[in-house]
């Protein structure tokens, strides 16, 4: 588990998260991401038993949607969303419980039974299904797994595009492909291009966008070096991120009891100015370890205090 050091650190993570979540700011746009961790029928051990084909149990599901009720995020983007009818089923359950996302995108790709999906309170002003993704692997021609989902909604400082992500897994059955890096800096390259085709020049004024979501890998790993930049051009910064007490892990792997960090948000150099206190901050409250094996990352926008005129630091 990785701690940040020096207790004034630690007060000012916790101040900022309580700002994150506590204050009403003007003109603020508040993004989340998060792995749900299977919420689908799929292989589980529930209550000790080993069951195929399992739902995710109601109490994991009730506690998954207390924690987004907390997270009182305008756009939410989610991991590990089953077919359709398990999304409404999300925002069916959220609606009768006071938590209504009346807009919601999903994206079905390579991948059939785990996707990306997005809920949001706000209208999208544009939505695009990148399905089309590929990339070189070992001389073979393969997809994006589970594509790129891209909406667009208004604010006050101008239009913000999400991409929302999840890469291939560690898991892998190639011995020459250890831990199935080779196929996710694919993918992170493949859809790095994409966004670069969509924003040519990420340091233009248009340019407001984030990248969300699980990318299955480390701060210092390539597939966040090619999201972050393509030789000289600088595509988005990863942004840091902390719970309360300082700890920046955001996935537990229960199988060999360790911690680390594999979900995002990166912003766009034109996005950062409007970043409340430059970072993210990683959801660390009541319910959140049993609602998923991942902890999600939330971003505060602060348009009321940002100019498309500030020049991206440099």
């Amino acid at each position: 588990m990785m701690r940040a050091g020096g207790r004034g650190r630690r007060v000012a993570v916790i101040a900022l998260w309580f700002a994150l979540v506590g204050v009403a700011w003007a003109e603020t746009l508040t993004v989340a991401t998060y792995n749900l961790e299977n919420y689908v029928a799929a292989n589980r051990v529930v209550e000790g038993v080993y069951r195929e084909g399992y739902p995710k149990p109601e109490a994991a599901k009730a506690a998954l949607r207390a924690v987004i009720k907390a997270l009182d995020a305008d756009v939410i983007a989610l991991q590990e969303i089953g077919p359709r009818p398990y999304l409404e089923e999300l925002r069916r359950d959220l609606k009768s419980e006071g938590v209504d996302y009346p807009y919601v995108e999903w994206i079905e790709a390579a991948d059939t039974e785990r996707h990306v999906a997005v809920l949001s309170r706000r209208a999208f002003t544009a939505v695009t299904k990148h399905v089309d993704l590929t990339f070189a692997y070992f001389g073979k021609e393969e997809r994006v797994k589970r594509g790129l989902l891209e909406v667009r909604v208004a604010s006050a400082g101008g239009e913000v595009a999400l991409f929302v992500v999840h890469l291939k897994s560690r898991y892998t059955d190639r011995a020459d492909d250890v831990e199935s890096a080779k196929r996710r800096a694919g993918e992170a390259e493949a859809v790095r291009e994409r966004v670069l085709r969509v924003f040519p020049e990420p340091e233009a004024v248009q340019a407001r966008y984030l990248i969300v979501g699980d990318f299955n890998d480390g701060p210092g790993a390539r597939p966040l070096r090619a999201l972050s930049a393509r030789g000289k051009t600088t595509i988005a910064e990863v942004l840091a991120a902390m719970d309360s007490r300082g700890e920046t892990w955001t996935h537990f792997y229960r199988k060999e009891d360790s911690y680390s960090r594999v979900d995002y948000v990166l912003v766009s150099p034109r996005l950062k100015p409007a970043v409340v206190g430059g970072v993210a901050a990683i959801f660390d409250e009541a319910g959140v370890r049993e609602a998923s094996d991942h902890r999600p990352v939330v971003v505060r926008l602060d348009f009321g205090r940002w100019s498309s005129d500030v020049q991206p630091a440099r």
